[in-house]
């Protein structure tokens, strides 16, 4: 049997920029062995498997090398690729079950709208080796959630200049690690970067999941409910993060680069 796989560019209006995922629509669950390795295959930083569940879709992210329990641009990238393949009605809103509960796809315009829980970082001290290993001695905040550290520091070029020691900084962060700060564009209000070594992603081009939390950050540290992203990977990508109650709204683009077939 063939699968047909998607690779869509998320948070980004063009082509080889934001960050890229692969969707692969299976008419029924496949073993967790098997998508493990296709997302190993594949080798971006997330690989979303979606498939019918009762009267609802499920929808999996695995990285190269394990299964997360959240995912914004593949999440982004698996309604765009849906939508496109007309496997949903097009302007129809998609709710995906998840290890997250339901997540909600909805277009708005030429974007893409997710609707996503908020967990907020607590202030914290790092730990040992953690700012050592993103060769950091002074910052304004450090903090922490169930999945990811939040670190701010105190000026955007810092946060572009960021060389990380990847092999020290796997065994002292949990999932992950966002550095941000205040943006120096006027575009945006706010910067970052996120590295996931201990998720085989050392440096992740976008993340949606992050902008939950550093949305609800920076809205509070700037009296904004809504606020314009930009993550400066190497790629770069943008986002739009709304805050509203307990859930953060992250507005986005995609663009479908390829269209595979997996063989096996």
């Amino acid at each position: 049997m063939t699968h047909v796989l998607y690779q869509v560019d998320a948070f980004t209006q063009v082509p080889f920029a934001g960050n890229p995922a692969a969707v692969c629509w299976l008419d029924q669950p496949k073993d967790d062995h098997w998508m493990q390795q296709v997302a190993a295959e594949m080798n971006l930083s997330e690989t979303a498997f979606v498939y019918p569940e009762e009267d609802s879709l499920r929808l999996r992210w695995f990285t190269p090398a394990v299964e997360v329990d959240l995912c914004g641009h593949a999440t982004l990238a698996t309604a765009h690729a849906l939508w496109q393949a007309n496997r949903v009605p097009a302007g129809k809103p998609i709710p995906f079950e998840t290890r997250s509960g339901t997540l909600t796809a909805t277009p708005v315009g030429q974007a893409i709208e997710l609707d996503f829980p908020i967990a907020p970082a607590h202030e914290t001290a790092p730990v040992d080796g953690l700012l050592e290993s993103l060769g950091l001695s002074e910052i304004l905040f450090c903090g922490k959630n169930q999945y990811d550290w939040l670190i701010e520091v105190a000026s955007a070029e810092m946060v572009r200049q960021l060389r990380p020691n990847y092999s020290l900084l796997g065994p002292a962060c949990a999932r992950g690690v966002m550095v941000t700060s205040q943006s120096d564009d006027t575009k945006y209000d706010f910067i970052s970067r996120f590295f996931a070594p201990a998720a085989g992603v050392d440096e992740d081009p976008v993340t949606g999941s992050a902008h939950c939390v550093l949305g609800a950050y920076w809205s509070q540290k700037l009296g904004k409910p809504k606020l314009a992203a930009y993550q400066a990977s190497p790629r770069g990508g943008e986002l739009e993060v709304e805050i509203r109650n307990d859930r953060a709204l992250l507005r986005g683009h995609a663009v479908t680069v390829a269209k595979l077939e997996l063989l096996v």
